[in-house]
């Protein structure tokens, strides 16, 4: 009785790799996934706290209630001044400020805002850098020669009344951000850029020149009543 045989095929060829499950995912369809999952869950929590917000404070559970509880001003100190405010100028400013994520998109994290900016500049001259021979009087009292310091400028004062943001761009991350943070509308840099440019801009502008101008009128129109028929106001450099 002939035994049969069975031949064991053990070759390269027939060693095959078995077939993927159509089930299977690689990891990067699996990261992808993820971040949808991730991009959607806050967007729902977004929405959620936007419909929140928008309910009526009775009923909203993170509606604020704001209760003043400042002490009293306490007065620190009393300085005197010496200076003739002799000139004002108005200034308007738009602060462009955006802020980005070195690795996301705008959308997902960032901010863009638009801030006008309305503020003011005093232009000053201080009588009290006047030293003993600033004035000079000629024998017969007819004639004066008065010397004066240059004008200086005050710091910026911006009016908050009248400053406000335009246009603001916020990404999802800072939108949640605002919602938890203490302070979402804290504009304090805003602010600070916006007194900077002004201040920039009143040094430019010829303010300095116009409160000196009125300066040397004012001077002269005053000694001229006190009987002076010839007045002199000089400029010195800035002390």
């Amino acid at each position: 009785m002939a035994r049969s045989e069975q031949k064991n095929d053990e070759s390269p060829e027939a060693v095959r790799e078995p077939a993927a499950s159509p089930g299977r995912r690689g990891p990067g369809r699996g990261r992808v996934t993820l971040l949808l999952v991730v991009v959607l869950t806050a967007a729902v929590v977004l929405a959620g706290l936007q419909v929140l917000r928008s309910l009526p404070d009775w009923i909203n559970p993170f509606a604020e209630e704001t209760k003043d509880r400042s002490g009293p001003v306490v007065l620190q100190s009393i300085r005197d001044l010496a200076r003739f405010e002799s000139a004002s100028g108005n200034f308007q400013v738009i602060v462009d400020l955006e802020k980005d994520a070195k690795f996301l998109p705008g959308s997902v994290r960032g901010s863009r805002t638009l801030f006008v900016g309305h503020g003011s500049v005093d232009a000053y001259v201080d009588f009290a850098k006047l030293g003993s021979g600033a004035v000079t009087v000629n024998a017969d009292r007819t004639a004066a020669t008065v010397r004066l310091p240059r004008a200086q400028l005050e710091a910026t004062n911006l009016d908050p009344k009248r400053s406000y943001v335009f246009e603001q761009q916020r990404g999802l991350v800072n939108r949640l951000g605002d919602f938890f943070s203490g302070n979402p509308n804290d504009q304090q840099q805003l602010h600070v850029l916006a007194s900077q440019k002004i201040q920039a801009a009143a040094a430019e502008s010829g303010l300095r020149e116009r409160a000196d101008q009125n300066a040397r009128l004012m001077l002269q129109n005053l000694l001229k009543a006190l009987g002076f028929t010839t007045v002199t106001v000089q400029t010195t450099a800035s002390q």
